[in-house]
């Protein structure tokens, strides 16, 4: 194997190893904000793994998404809000049977997956391509011709859920605190000067 194939595989198993390191991490550290930055450094080194497999999207899709908006959200969220974790512990033998049924599940798709790369290895290949006439264009220009002209409804269809939930979020966590000073856009703009100031004549040599 020549240097520009071991090169590669070395990237591939420094990501890999970094990437499972920091996903156990963020279950087992105990600080809550330890957690959040290992999931950071996991979401870095899964756009790593995804740039050697030559999905840039999904690479650039974690750093700008995962990394730029969700993780660091959680960040705040975690440091602002004052949560006891130990009263959430609490309930963990509770919840065992399900969340172990739940790995089970996962770890054997994670084991069918892996098993067919060894009694299977062709099946990769045997794949077609989803878009056989755009082999010379990138893959992210490639879904952007997608979605922006067969599915462009669909897309802004989910645009659109996705602001009804975000204004609805809002509007369900809105409190209005009666001690709190509000700015009435509608109070002020109907101010007359009758009522917005008041002329008071001073003599000379006096004050008010």
């Amino acid at each position: 194997m020549g240097s520009t194939g071991v090169l590669p595989a070395l990237f591939f198993y420094l990501f890999a190893i970094v990437t499972v390191a920091s996903a156990f991490m963020v279950i087992a550290a105990r600080n809550p904000v330890h957690s959040v930055l290992f999931l950071i450094l996991a979401f870095v080194n899964s756009a790593g793994l995804f740039l050697l497999a030559g999905a840039e999207f999904l690479a650039l899709l974690l750093i700008v998404v995962y990394v730029g908006a969700v993780a660091v959200l959680f960040l705040f969220v975690v440091m602002m809000l004052d949560v006891d974790f130990a009263e959430l512990r609490e309930g963990f033998l509770q919840y065992l049977p399900i969340g172990g049924l739940v790995a089970f599940i996962v770890l054997a798709e994670l084991l069918m997956v892996a098993g067919s790369w060894v009694l299977a290895p062709g099946a990769v290949a045997e794949v077609v391509q989803p878009i056989p006439d755009m082999d010379h264009v990138s893959n992210i220009q490639a879904l952007g011709d997608i979605l922006y002209t067969k599915y462009i409804f669909f897309f802004q269809i989910a645009g659109l859920i996705l602001l009804v939930a975000m204004i609805g979020a809002i509007v369900l966590t809105l409190r209005h605190k009666p001690d709190v000073k509000r700015q009435d856009i509608s109070r002020q703009v109907a101010r007359r000067p009758e009522t917005a100031i008041e002329i008071v004549k001073v003599e000379s040599g006096k004050g008010i």
